[in-house]
């Protein structure tokens, strides 16, 4: 079943090359969306795919890069849109 997901990442997570492996970690996973660093200095993530594979990103996430220190994970379903495989925004 698909499903969507609409996460915020806080903590050192810009400039650690934490967009990078979370695209990597995506495509492992056959997830689609994108992820983006976002003003405040969180990132932004919109990833849809199986439930399983979703699940598994998301505690991928609470890791992240080897440099980052994510402080918080939070995610909620969103509605499933239209991605052509994963992308990073800038």
């Amino acid at each position: 079943m698909t499903k969507n997901y609409r996460i915020r990442v806080t903590g050192v997570v810009q400039g650690v090359w934490f967009r990078k492996y979370t695209k990597e970690a995506a495509d492992k996973r056959s997830l689609h969306g994108f992820v983006r660093n976002e003003p405040d200095g969180s990132v932004f993530i919109e990833a849809q795919g199986d439930v399983r594979n979703l699940e598994y990103f998301v505690d991928w996430l609470y890791r992240g890069s080897p440099l980052s220190k994510v402080a918080e994970v939070r995610w909620e379903e969103g509605n499933p849109g239209f991605f052509e495989g994963f992308s990073i925004s800038r």
